[in-house]
C-alpha cells in the first residue's frame, strides 16, 4: 500500500528543490524528517510540508508509521510567468518566474 501528496504552482525554481529532494529520497519517514529540519532553505520547509501530507495520508489509510519510507519523491517544472523589466536603449528584459510540482510516495517495506 502506498500514500501520496502533491504540492502544485509552488513559487521556487525546482533547480532549487531538486537537490533536497535527493537528501531523502529512500530514507526512512522519521530520518527523512529529521534531514529536512534542519537542512537551510526554504526549498526544505516546503518539501517537509509534503512529506508530512503524505504521513498524514499514511495515517488515514492506516499504514505502520514504523515501516514507512520515501518511496519516490520529485520536484518537476511547473508553468513558468514571463514579466519584463526595461533594459539598456529601450530594450525590454524578460524576467521568468518559475513554479514547481513537488510530489512525494511513502510506501511500507516489508517485515520480514
Amino acid at each position: 500500500m502506498e500514500a501520496k501528496a502533491l504540492a502544485k504552482y509552488v513559487r521556487m525554481s525546482p533547480s532549487k528543490i531538486k537537490p533536497v529532494v535527493d537528501l531523502v529520497r529512500g530514507k526512512d519517514l522519521n530520518e527523512a524528517l529529521t534531514i529536512l529540519k534542519f537542512t537551510p532553505g526554504k526549498g526544505a520547509e516546503i518539501v517537509e510540508k509534503v512529506v508530512q501530507s503524505a504521513a498524514a495520508n499514511a495515517d488515514v489509510k492506516e499504514m505502520n508509521a514504523d515501516n514507512l519510507y520515501v518511496a519516490e519523491i520529485f520536484a518537476h517544472q511547473g508553468p513558468t510567468m514571463k514579466r519584463w523589466r526595461a533594459g539598456a536603449q529601450g530594450r525590454a528584459s524578460i524576467i521568468l518566474k518559475r513554479s514547481s510540482h513537488i510530489g512525494c510516495t511513502l510506501k511500507e517495506r516489508e517485515v520480514n
